[in-house]
């Protein structure tokens, strides 16, 4: 079983990296590109996200994490979804909540607490210094652990029974982050270094098929499907034309769980 988890994609304030957390925002064109790009790929019959298997879908209550889910799963599947009470509005998702920090940029976080007399000894930190009349990192786990809970109470039943349940959130950066280290059972301060690109998927799962045992997927082998021979060679060429241009993307899942992250 796996826990998918989906980004959010991008907006208007995320494109000049903007903490966006409780402002509603729509997704730019780019974001709603990003997620139809995702969805082509992973959601589908046989696929990463596959609908026959799904046992429950969280989403968080922002406009553009909303957004988000229909555009993945598209206008006939999110309606069945629903209709199968499979889709869930879950608060627990929301983005951390930056307070007096929001729609500002990290100079000017850094700037305003200089200017308070905070921070002498090290620079802000969010896994450890939260944010100024908005959430603590103890807040953020809290409820964060309670969703972990429910996913458990979704999962738990099928673990050995050979029924796909896999769970899917549909979240933010921030949030994700802070959810990957929850379900490994680390704090929110421990240094553990995670991207998650906008529009992209990450998995979490389990070890030995016990629901005690959270782990991270940290590579996974996609399904096999055989092409025709002329889109094999077209996608070869494809390929070795940009072999000049070079990515970082990182991959995360949870039995199993995709988190798919707004764009942000």
């Amino acid at each position: 079983m796996a826990d998918k988890d989906l980004t959010t994609p991008r907006t208007e304030w995320t494109k000049n990296g903007r903490y966006t957390g409780t402002t509603e925002l729509d997704l730019t064109d780019v974001g709603r590109q990003q997620v139809l790009g995702t969805s082509r790929v992973v959601v589908g019959m046989g696929n990463l996200i596959d609908p026959a298997k799904l046992g429950q879908v969280f989403v968080s209550p922002r406009n553009r994490a909303q957004q988000t889910f229909d555009l993945l799963f598209g206008e006939v599947q999110a309606k069945a979804l629903r209709v199968d009470n499979k889709v869930k509005t879950a608060v627990e998702l929301a983005e951390w909540n930056y307070g007096a920090y929001e729609g500002l940029l990290t100079s000017e976080i850094l700037a305003r607490r200089r200017g308070q007399g905070l921070d002498q000894g090290t620079p802000w930190n969010i896994w450890t210094d939260g944010c100024e009349n908005g959430e603590s990192a103890v807040e953020v786990a809290v409820r964060i652990d309670a969703l972990i809970s429910k996913i458990r109470d979704v999962q738990g039943p099928n673990m050995n029974t050979g029924k796909p349940c896999d769970v899917v959130l549909v979240s933010h950066g921030h949030l994700l982050r802070a959810f990957v280290k929850r379900w490994l059972g680390c704090p929110l301060n421990v240094k553990l270094s995670l991207m998650l690109e906008p529009g992209g998927v990450g998995v979490l799962s389990y070890e030995h098929h016990n629901i005690q045992e959270p782990a991270l997927m940290v590579g996974m082998a996609l399904p096999f499907r055989a092409e025709p021979e002329h889109l094999r060679c077209s996608l070869s060429a494809t390929i070795s034309s940009q072999d000049d241009i070079q990515s970082d993307r990182t991959s995360l899942d949870v039995r199993n769980a995709r988190i798919f992250p707004t764009n942000e």
